[in-house]
């Protein structure tokens, strides 16, 4: 699925929740550019000064934001501008690892049980009331409740309670131990701490208030959405942030993006192409980074239906593909082919490859051990994520020496959430996004019970395997455990892993103290105009 704040970080789950297919930490979904979900314009009570166009950055992004409820939304868009107005009690530092955010500091049982938060004791909502552990409690509250229908509630599967100890402590208990409760509750925005008042005045939607380095200003349908500096973020006396605010609009066309970027009419623009990338590079004017991701891209195959239900089929499928050229075709120098999900820059990155390199007389042998020739695979894809399409082409060709015939089905991502669902497939394309922890990477997509194990995969030795990754806190012992599961879904094939992307933005070269992040996040609190 999509995962991910992701987040993209997924955990902004991640692009899409995929709805379970893509998700890591969350699904994200790709916002429809014709729909939205703004009011025609809306105002925050406690706007200040109009922002100085000197320091206001002009950030673009690639599709309209749908919604601005961080417990709700699955839309890149809108997690991105979230991203600057909310907070968690913990957040990425710039390895990927949890640090302290409206959390200064935690203490954990022995037992593993109830960890206690010490909240910080200088930090307002936008609104001007200060916060309090309540605000916690009622936070992780709505996002576990079923009536919500939060799309990263089965993240909150272990948490048992949630108290207010005091006004600045707060304890979560848990029904087992839960080593990755940090990733959990600080990956992504989707884990915003809320105030309560503006979701009774029906406002969160629309007026979100959180206490973040900037303040909601406005949205216009179609136009551009206003923020600006938190004169009270608890980071003020390091001068935090130094922009005025930020204005996003939303620039659609990828070759747009780039003109206005390069012509000075943007600062910021959130995802370039490999091939522009490399245009750009020698561009004195404009800033191209990339990093890996903790994304994946993959090939997955309905083990409901013959003859996807042998393994020996499986393995034959995954042995025929050359990663490499798919990685290259699909993102040019910009991808790290991987026969696992997790990418090599991660602690809990596994270095197994049963299939480099491509063998199609193993692949052969494997099919008329399985008794299969002259097989017919219908191919799931979306030209919503242009990606998949360029990889069915060339998954394509490389399965026709097996005297397999792919046959490309190209529909809209909506068509596409609701074929995957209901099971209504041969085999699809698809990606997860915003992926921290291993369990994002493999329980929801190969544990028997699998909320997003659409392809009907199921081994009781690596239900057993992700099982003990749950509860194990020793983290030596736990990638163990994630290491052999990894090996036992890549010999059965459940996924077919083909590559991590990388992240890559662009912003003008005026822009300073802005670095990408692996879960491409637009965090710009630290983010500089010196033009």
């Amino acid at each position: 699925m999509i995962s991910g704040p992701l987040t993209r970080m997924g955990w902004v789950v991640g692009l899409a929740l995929l709805v379970g297919a893509c998700t890591g930490a969350e699904g994200i979904e790709p916002a429809d550019s014709t729909t939205s979900r703004f009011p025609t314009t809306t105002v925050s009570e406690t706007s200040t000064a109009p922002i100085r166009e000197t320091s206001q950055l002009v950030a673009a992004l690639d599709s309209e934001p749908r919604g601005f409820d961080p417990h709700l939304t699955t839309s890149e868009a809108s997690l991105q501008v979230l991203e600057n107005v909310y907070d968690t009690l913990v957040e990425p530092g710039a390895d990927m690892t949890m640090q302290p955010a409206l959390a200064t500091e935690w203490e954990i049982s022995q037992d593993g049980l109830a960890w206690t938060f010490s909240l910080r004791e200088d930090v307002v909502f936008h609104n001007g009331r200060p916060l309090v552990a309540d605000d916690v409690v009622y936070s992780f509250e709505r996002l576990m409740d079923p009536d919500l229908g939060a799309a990263n509630a089965f993240r909150f599967a272990s948490i048992e309670e949630v108290t207010a100890i005091d006004d600045h402590t707060v304890q979560i208990t848990l029904n087992r131990p839960t080593p990755n409760l940090l990733e959990i509750v600080g990956g992504f925005k989707g884990m915003a701490i809320v105030p309560r008042e503006i979701v009774e005045a029906d406002l969160i939607d629309t007026q979100p208030v959180g206490t973040g380095p900037f303040r909601f200003v406005s949205a216009v349908p179609g136009g551009e959405i206003l923020l600006e500096r938190n004169p009270d973020y608890w980071r003020s006396d390091q001068g935090l942030p130094h922009l005025n605010g930020i204005r996003f609009v939303t620039v659609s066309d990828p070759l747009e993006a780039l003109t206005g970027l390069v012509n000075g009419e943007l600062d910021w623009i959130d995802s370039v192409s490999p091939s522009e990338a490399a245009r750009l590079q020698n561009d004195g004017s404009v800033v191209v980074q990339s990093i890996p991701s903790g994304d994946y891209h993959y090939l997955t195959l309905n083990q409901t239906r013959p003859p996807f239900g042998d393994v020996r089929v499986r393995r034959a499928i995954a042995m025929a593909i050359d990663r490499e050229a798919v990685a290259e075709a699909a993102r040019p120098g910009a991808a790290t082919p991987n026969q696992t999900a997790i990418p090599p820059s991660s602690f809990w990155y596994h270095d197994y490859e049963p299939y480099r390199p491509a063998d199609l007389e193993s692949a052969r042998a494997l099919l008329e051990e399985a008794g299969v020739e002259g097989l017919t695979i219908e191919l799931l894809v979306t030209s919503d994520f242009p990606e998949t399409v360029v990889e069915a082409q060339v998954v394509t060709r490389q399965l026709q020496p097996l005297g397999i015939q792919v046959h490309i089905v190209d529909v809209d991502f909506a068509t596409w959430l609701d074929r995957q669902a209901d099971g209504e497939f041969d085999a699809f394309l698809s990606m997860w996004i915003g992926n921290l922890d291993p369990d994002d990477f493999y329980y929801g997509q190969h544990h028997c019970n699998g909320k997003f194990n659409f392809q009907g995969y199921c081994n009781a030795e690596v239900d057993a395997l992700l099982d003990a990754g749950r509860l194990e806190t020793d983290p030596r012992v736990r990638k163990a455990l994630y290491d052999d599961a990894a090996e036992l879904i890549v010999d059965e094939a459940s996924y077919i892993y083909l590559y991590n992307p990388d992240v890559i933005q662009a912003w003008a070269a005026y822009v300073t103290g802005y670095q990408v992040g692996a879960d491409g996040a637009a965090r710009f609190v630290e983010t500089r105009l010196d033009r």
